[in-house]
C-alpha cells in the first residue's frame, strides 16, 4: 500500500523510534568541555555548595557544580521516564511538501510526556533528589504553567507536596494550567501574591503588576527557605547547569535516532530559547560534536520581545527580582524587565542559562529572535501538515526552521534540519482563537526601554 504523497517510499519512516533499553543511562555535562565562569555571592565571591543548602538538596548541588561529563541516570528516574521515554523523531513529510523545499526536516517530539512538554525530564530528577534528601514540600515558579505542571506530576510519583507560584498573566491567560497542577496535588498561586514579602513588594509598586518570572522565582525562594522545619527546598525548571544537564537526553536520544534513520550530522539544529533548558536538551550533545570539529549550525530562538541573547548584555545579573538568587554570568535584559504580555509565555525571563550563553558568547551557538505573528503563521503551517498543535515557546523553533528550510528552497541545497517540538499547544488555544481573529500584535523593546532595563545591573561584577 503506497502513502498518500508522492515520491517516499513505502518503507521510509515516519517516526524514528527507540526501543526502552536504548533510552540514554547517562546525562552530558557541556560544563566539561565548555566552563563558565562561577556563581558569584553578595561578597562577590564565588558560592559554595554549602551557601546553597537552604534552597537545593545537596544531590542536585553536587550537579550544579559537577565538571564531570557523563553523569549516570538513578534507576528511579529511568524507571518514570520510561513512561514516556524514549521520546520519536518524526520526520516532517507534510511540511517539506508544503515548502517545496529539499530540506529533510526532523523534529524531536517532546509534546509525548505526561505534562505535555519536556519540562518532566528534569522535574522527575529534581523530585527524585529532594526526596532522598528527606524534603517533604518543594516550591517553584512557574510561566506558562508547563514547569508549574511537570514539577507537579514528578512531586506526586514520590510523594511530595508543590507549591507553584505562576506569573499572573500567564495564570488568566491559561486557566487549565492550574487544574492540571492540582489533578496531581500540586497548589497553584497567582504571582505577584499576598504571601511573600517580595509578592508585597511587587503589588505596592504596582497594584496591577502582571508578574514575571523574576518576581515569582523570589516568590518561591522565600517561601522555601521561611520553612522553620527545613523540610521545604525550592526546585528551579530552566537556567541551572544542574537543569540543562538533565534536558540532555532529549539531544543523546535524537542522535540515535538519526544514526538509526541513516542520517548524517544536521546542518540545522534548531530550539526555541527562554531560560535554555530545552534548547540546551537538544542541542547541548551537537554542541559538543561541534565543539569535537564537526560541522553544524545551532540556532536558538527567542522571541522578538524579550530578546534576551540578541539584544541583552552579557554580565553577572540575578535570577530573581529580590536578590535571593546568586549573581549568574549570562546574557540579561535585566532583573527588573518587565515582559510585553506575549502567549509564549515560558521564554519570558529577563536571563539565560550561563552554558548557553556561554555558548552563544563562544559562537558555537546563533541566537535569533522572530516576532510572535509569524511564529503563530508558522504554528498553523505546521499544524496543517504535520497535525500537531504546538505550544507557542515552540512555534519559535517551528518558525526558524521554516524559514531554513525556504533557504534550502532558494539555494537549491539539500539540508538536514532537526527542531526541537518543546510542548502541545491544547492548554493555549486562547493565543491560536486572539491570532486567528486578529487580535495579536509583535511587541518589540526599544533601545530606551532597554537601556532603562538594564541599569539595574550597574556595578554588578563582569564575568
Amino acid at each position: 500500500m503506497s502513502r498518500p504523497f508522492a515520491n517516499i517510499a513505502v518503507d521510509t519512516p515516519v517516526k524514528i523510534l527507540l526501543t526502552e533499553s536504548e533510552m540514554p543511562r547517562r546525562w552530558y555535562n557541556l560544563a566539561a568541555d565548555l566552563p563558565v565562569p562561577p556563581p558569584l555571592g553578595p561578597d562577590g565571591k564565588p558560592v559554595t555548595p554549602e551557601m546553597m543548602a537552604a534552597i537545593f538538596p545537596m544531590g542536585i548541588l553536587e550537579q550544579e557544580m559537577s565538571g564531570e561529563r557523563y553523569i549516570d541516570i538513578p534507576e528511579p528516574v529511568l524507571e518514570i521516564l520510561a513512561k514516556w521515554r524514549p521520546s520519536p523523531l518524526h520526520r516532517a513529510f507534510g511540511l517539506e511538501r508544503a515548502l517545496k523545499t529539499p530540506a529533510r526536516i526532523y523534529f524531536k517530539n517532546e509534546s509525548v510526556s505526561p505534562a505535555g512538554s519536556h519540562k518532566p525530564n528534569t522535574a522527575v530528577a529534581q523530585a527524585y533528589y529532594n526526596k532522598i534528601a528527606g524534603v517533604k514540600h518543594v516550591t517553584t515558579e512557574t510561566g506558562a504553567g508547563q514547569w508549574g505542571s511537570a514539577l507537579s506530576f514528578a512531586c506526586a510519583q514520590f510523594g511530595l507536596t508543590c507549591r507553584v507560584y505562576m506569573v499572573k498573566v500567564s495564570y488568566e491567560q491559561k486557566p487549565f494550567r492550574k487544574v492540571m497542577m492540582a489533578a496531581w496535588g500540586g497548589e497553584c498561586i497567582p504571582s505577584p501574591s499576598g504571601r511573600t514579602k517580595a509578592g508585597r513588594a511587587a503589588l505596592a509598586k504596582d497594584p496591577d503588576c502582571p508578574g514575571s518570572l523574576a518576581i515569582a522565582i523570589s516568590e518561591a525562594v522565600e517561601d522555601a527557605v521561611s520553612d522553620p522545619t527545613g523540610s521545604t527546598k525550592y526546585s528551579l525548571g530552566s537556567v541551572l547547569n544542574h537543569v540543562m544537564l538533565h534536558q540532555t537526553i532529549i539531544g543523546q536520544e535524537t542522535e540515535l535516532q538519526l544514526e538509526k534513520a541513516g542520517e548524517r550530522m544536521p546542518d540545522r539544529v534548531i530550539a526555541c530559547v527562554g531560560g535554555g533548558s530545552n534548547f540546551a536538551g537538544l542541542a547541548f550533545p551537537f554542541v559538543k560534536r561541534k565543539i569535537d570539529g564537526e560541522e553544524t549550525t545551532v540556532i536558538a530562538v527567542e522571541p522578538a520581545a524579550c530578546p534576551t541573547l540578541t539584544r541583552g548584555t552579557y554580565a553577572y545579573d540575578i535570577g530573581d527580582s529580590s536578590g535571593m538568587t546568586p549573581l549568574l554570568p549570562m546574557y540579561t535584559l535585566g532583573h527588573e524587565f518587565m515582559p510585553a504580555p506575549i502567549h509564549a509565555g515560558g521564554l519570558r525571563y529577563h536571563g539565560m542559562s550561563p552554558l548557553v550563553s556561554r555558548a552563544v558568547k563562544e559562537g558555537l551557538v546563533e541566537a535569533r529572535a522572530v516576532g510572535q505573528l509569524e511564529c503563530y503563521q508558522a504554528a498553523l503551517t505546521f499544524a496543517r501538515t504535520e497535525g500537531i498543535i504546538a505550544a507557542p515557546e515552540s512555534s519559535h523553533a517551528i518558525a526558524m526552521a521554516i524559514r531554513e528550510a525556504k533557504l534550502a528552497a532558494e539555494e537549491g541545497v539539500e539540508r538536514v534540519i532537526v527542531f526541537g517540538l518543546s510542548g502541545h499547544g491544547h492548554l493555549d488555544l486562547a493565543g491560536y482563537e486572539k491570532y486567528l481573529a486578529g487580535g495579536l500584535e509583535d511587541s518589540t523593546m526599544s533601545e530606551e526601554g532597554l537601556a532603562d532595563s538594564l541599569k539595574c545591573i550597574e556595578g554588578f561584577p563582569k564575568p
